[in-house]
């Protein structure tokens, strides 16, 4: 394990320590929360006894791996506590996810958490979200017409492709356009000028949503709360 990927796990096994038995837990999705999910396995199999609503089908797999019990909204109306990582992280948490390709199953679980906890690297905080290229989920058939609008907003569009070079596809059967704003100074106007577009199903701007953000660094980790 490198450097980096220490300072990951530690923060991540700090993140559990906001997990309680009975609660129902979302399950993040890339590398940080992956770790988080292997902690949570471990302490399931010594009597922790919760239950998780993934964010994605690859932490569905890996906690069924790692005995997680898991549940859904057709079951329950809220996670407790929803662990998961960003890719930027701002002053008020505002924050940017998104790249690993599960947003709109993220920002789902996010508004439906009582507690929303980020575990992030110490070069994710940023003072303006824009450094890193903000993902939109758009529907195929209107991916087009979407990117036109997205560039009257100023941004520059790129569709993700997969490891094959075809467009990659979410969970949901969708494509991910990443777009490059620069320095976004006005989150909210912007998230409100996304979600007007007819055809763009979410965005990857997460603000008012975290409670928590634990900061993974050399010299440990640090907390900073909303």
């Amino acid at each position: 394990m490198n450097l980096e990927d220490t300072e990951k796990a530690a923060a991540a096994r700090k993140s559990i320590e906001y997990v309680k038995d009975g609660m129902v837990v979302g399950l993040g999705t890339g590398s940080t929360a992956t770790f988080a999910i292997h902690f949570l396995g471990e302490q399931v199999r010594d009597g922790l006894k919760i239950r998780g609503i993934p964010t994605s089908r690859a932490s569905a797999e890996l906690a069924q791996s790692l005995g997680i019990p898991l549940t859904s909204f057709d079951e329950v109306d809220h996670t407790d506590v929803t662990i998961d990582g960003a890719d930027e992280v701002a002053p008020g948490l505002a924050l940017i996810k998104g790249g690993g390709g599960a947003l709109l199953h993220e920002k789902i679980v996010a508004a439906a958490s009582h507690r929303l906890v980020i575990v992030a690297d110490e070069h994710k905080v940023v003072q303006h979200l824009g450094r890193f290229p903000l993902p939109v989920e758009v529907i195929p058939f209107a991916a087009g017409s979407v990117r036109r609008k997205l560039e009257t907003l100023g941004a520059n569009p790129v569709l993700r492709l997969g490891h094959d070079g075809s467009p990659f596809i979410t969970d949901e059967g969708n494509y991910i356009f990443d777009c490059h704003y620069g320095e976004i100074l006005d989150p909210p106007a912007l998230a409100q000028a996304l979600k007007s577009i007819t055809g763009l199903v979410e965005h990857g701007l997460f603000l008012g949503l975290a409670s928590v953000a634990i900061v993974a660094g050399p010299t440990g980790s640090r907390v900073i709360e909303a």
